[in-house]
C-alpha cells in the first residue's frame, strides 16, 4: 500500500464516512493555525525523521503536508499511538487517537524511546511547553515553587531527549508573557541551557532548537548569543504586539519581513486533510 493511502474509511455517527466537497481555498480566510502549519511544514526535509507528542494536531498537519509536497521522503512518528506516518483526513487533535493506527506502520512504545535516546535516528523533535524561555528550553512539569506550584503539567515525558536530535521545532499556541519567560521554572526540555559557554560545556550531541512557531509570528535563535530572535511576523501582527507578549528581551533585527501567506495550493492540501475542520478554529 502507497504511504499516505487510507486502508479503511473514516466514519461519521452513523458509521460511514460523510462525503463533504471543501471549498476552494480562496473562498475562505486562512486560520492562525493554517499559517502555523505551513510554517513548520516549510522548515521540514526530505530526509527527515521526526517525533511528536501526545496534543500534537499542528505537527501531524505539517509532517502530512510536507510529505504530500516538497519533502516526500519524510518520516513521523506520532507519539501516543507510536504510529509510523499516519494519512490523517481527518486530523486529530491527539496522538493517542485511534485513528490514527491509519498509518504505515505502528512500533511500539519503548522503541521509540530507544530511538529519541540514541541520537542517530531521529531529526526533528516537535516540542511545546507550559513555560519557554529566551534560549528555547521547555517547561512541562510545573510553574511557580516546586513545593508549591501554581499549575502542574503532565511531566517531562521525551523531552530531556530534546538535546540528542538534530534540531527542535517548538511550536504553542500561546504567545503570552506566562509561556515566554526569561528563565523557565523547570527544566524539562533543554534548549540552549543558560547559553553559549553553557552549551558549550554541556557537549550534547544535538543540534539544539531551530525554530519557534506561535499565532503571532516565527522566531529563531541568534547564532552569536542563542537567544531567541524574530524572524517573522504573520500578517495583520507588529513587531510591538510580538515584544508586548513576550516576557522577555526578544532579539529584533529591522527589517522584520512578514510571514508568507498560505498558498491556496498548500490550503487545499491542508483541508482535504483537515476535513473536519480542526485547525480552523484558530
Amino acid at each position: 500500500m502507497a504511504r499516505g493511502q487510507a486502508p479503511f474509511p473514516a466514519r461519521d455517527g452513523a458509521g460511514e464516512r460523510a462525503v463533504t466537497v471543501a471549498p476552494e481555498p480562496s473562498e475562505l480566510a486562512w486560520s492562525r493555525s493554517e499559517l502555523m502549519a505551513v510554517e513548520l511544514a516549510a522548515h521540514l526535509r526530505d530526509d527527515d525523521v521526526a517525533v511528536m507528542g501526545t496534543a500534537s494536531a499542528l505537527p501531524q498537519a505539517a509532517c502530512r503536508l510536507a510529505q504530500l509536497t516538497h519533502a516526500p521522503g519524510l518520516w513521523y512518528i506520532a507519539g501516543g499511538t507510536c504510529s509510523v506516518n499516519p494519512h490523517l483526513a481527518p486530523v486529530v487533535p491527539s496522538c493517542c487517537d485511534f485513528d490514527l493506527l491509519r498509518a504505515d506502520t505502528a512500533i511500539p512504545l519503548a522503541d521509540v524511546v530507544l530511538l529519541e535516546g540514541r541520537g542517530d535516528v531521529l531529526t526533528v523533535f516537535f516540542a511545546g511547553g507550559l513555560q519557554i524561555d529566551a534560549y528555547g528550553n521547555c517547561n512541562l512539569v510545573a510553574v511557580g515553587e516546586w513545593s508549591r506550584p501554581s499549575l502542574r503539567g503532565p511531566g517531562t515525558v521525551g523531552l530531556p531527549f530534546l538535546s540528542r536530535v538534530g534540531r527542535v521545532l517548538i511550536y504553542t499556541m500561546s504567545h503570552t508573557r506566562r509561556t515566554f519567560v526569561e528563565r523557565v521554572d523547570f527544566l524539562s526540555g533543554p534548549g540552549f541551557l543558560g547559553g553559549p559557554a553553557e552549551w558549550a560545556s554541556a557537549g550534547l550531541s544535538g543540534g539544539g532548537p531551530a525554530l519557534v512557531v506561535t499565532p503571532l509570528c516565527t522566531m529563531g535563535f541568534d547564532p552569536g548569543s542563542l537567544r531567541m530572535r524574530l524572524v517573522t511576523v504573520h500578517p495583520g501582527v507588529d513587531i510591538d504586539e510580538v515584544r508586548d507578549a513576550t516576557g522577555f528581551d526578544l532579539l529584533v533585527e529591522d527589517p522584520v519581513p512578514v510571514t508568507a501567506a498560505p498558498t491556496p495550493a498548500q490550503l487545499s492540501i491542508l483541508r482535504d486533510l483537515d476535513s473536519d475542520g480542526l485547525l480552523k478554529g484558530v
